[in-house]
């Protein structure tokens, strides 16, 4: 099996893929709440769960996948008080078809302005 690196414009980091597709699995890199470089919604939960669904969908185009074919979602956020608005966004999102999840407290991120990271694996037909 073949696999692709897929690296969205604006995406691409020194020594990491933002996802990689191998057969119908796509493993997708924990996405923060990044466009551009800048930093999207500081202090605002709901605002940085959205981007990080933006980044992850950036990806998931690359493979010729959508949000649908997501199966597992990991959350790692920096306060377990921000689990509601990043639960209220996912559900938004997968209201119909919601995948499998994990969500992690963790002390901190790469950046104190980010509030949470979401990482995402999909599984698309061949």
């Amino acid at each position: 099996m073949e696999r692709h690196n897929l690296n969205p414009p604006g995406m691409t980091f020194a020594g990491m893929s933002q996802g990689v597709a191998r057969g119908g699995l796509i493993h997708i890199s924990g996405q923060v709440s990044l466009d551009q470089g800048k930093v999207v919604g500081i202090g605002d939960a709901v605002a940085q769960a959205r981007q990080c669904f933006v980044n992850i969908e950036e990806v998931l185009r690359l493979a010729g996948a959508t949000l649908d074919d997501v199966v597992a979602l990991r959350c790692y956020l920096v306060d377990a008080r921000h689990y509601a608005d990043y639960a209220l966004v996912k559900n938004a999102l997968f209201a119909d078809n919601p995948p499998c999840g994990t969500a992690v407290v963790v002390k901190e991120l790469l950046s104190p302005d980010f509030l949470l990271e979401v990482e995402a694996v999909a599984q698309r037909s061949l």
